[in-house]
């Protein structure tokens, strides 16, 4: 029996490079060996206020950016979350079996509700939402960043709670953190992680940035003055950043790297890195553009939220009858 892969991405901006290294580009290969449902989660991007029109866009362009990176819709379901009704219901029923003690201990809500004047009840209660499109569809595993680890487990927690009161009906998802390259950091700060929402553009390339900025952003990342291509996290976070980027995207491993710099200096390197990062970005721009305005496109979303639909309904149905809702 093929494994469940459940994953959800924010249609909130452009992703980065950071994003599509650490996770789209390991979704291309997980789609062959695992049963993988990708969902773009714009229920929860609207926990904070949203422009209509540039969420409807950004919907469309990550689903398009999903296709463009080699998601092949034959093998791996792509859908909308907010087009599947069961997300909204299941994570209402989670709130239910959640405690309000444990929501208000999550770090990220932590941080985003500090020092806020008011923050919506959403962002405190997206954790159960989570859960709900995790559990949905039966998921084994759920490939996250360090970041989501926490509502991971919160996750785990509803799912035994749930199957202890109710009936035993959710599978145990478990966290996959993608061992290489997980963490991209940003080319201005190299201590924090690359992010789209970084207020310095230059701290992160966006996967539809065109050549001239990429080369811009990759020239005037920060660096050291040791001048030496060299693989040191703690000492050199700046080059051991751009060097793990080379790796990932040049298909050669560190010492490779090392190796070929030996005697040159950041700039050959970073010139050379551009290079790299450019032709590597270039096929799924040039996918992305002919998709994303695209009859095909809706299509392919069409049939998505058709087979979550038919996968999450049913799940549903059983929460609903373990929990006495409705009529039997």
């Amino acid at each position: 029996m093929m494994k469940t892969i459940f994953s959800g991405i924010q249609p909130s901006g452009t992703i980065t490079l950071g994003n599509y290294i650490g996770a789209l580009k390991q979704f291309v290969e997980l789609q062959d060996e695992y049963n993988c449902y990708f969902c773009i989660v714009d229920e929860h991007a609207i926990t904070v206020p949203q422009d209509r029109l540039q969420l409807r866009k950004n919907i469309r362009s990550l689903a398009a950016l999903y296709l463009a990176v080699g998601i092949d819709p034959n093998k791996a379901t792509l859908f909308i979350q907010s087009e599947v009704p069961a997300h909204a219901q299941a994570g209402w029923m989670l709130q239910c079996v959640a405690y309000i003690g444990e929501l208000e201990r999550m770090t990220q809500f932590k941080e985003k509700s500090s020092g806020k004047d008011a923050v919506s009840a959403g962002l405190l209660t997206y954790p159960p939402l989570m859960a709900a499109d995790i559990l949905l569809y039966g998921a084994d595993l759920v490939p996250v960043g360090e970041d989501q680890k926490q509502h991971l487990e919160l996750t785990r927690d509803l799912a035994d709670r749930f199957n202890k009161k109710y009936n035993d009906i959710f599978t145990m998802p478990e966290v996959s953190i993608p061992k290489v390259g997980a963490r991209i950091m940003s080319l201005q700060d190299p201590m924090k992680k690359m992010s789209k929402s970084d207020p310095n553009s230059k701290a992160f390339i966006s996967i539809l940035d065109d050549a001239k900025t990429i080369e811009k952003k990759i020239k005037s990342s920060v660096t050291d003055s040791d001048g030496i291509v060299r693989y040191d996290k703690e000492n050199k976070p700046g080059i051991s950043n751009l060097l793990s980027i080379y790796s990932i995207l040049g298909g050669l491993s560190i010492n490779e790297i090392e190796e070929k710099y030996a005697g040159k200096g950041y700039g050959d390197f970073k010139s050379d890195l551009a290079n790299v990062v450019i032709q590597a970005l270039a096929p799924i721009q040039e996918k992305y553009y002919s998709l994303v305005d695209s009859q095909e496109l809706d299509d392919i979303l069409d049939l998505g939220a058709e087979k979550a639909n038919a996968t999450a309904n049913k799940m549903l149905k059983k929460m609903e009858n373990a929990m006495g809702l409705g009529r039997k």
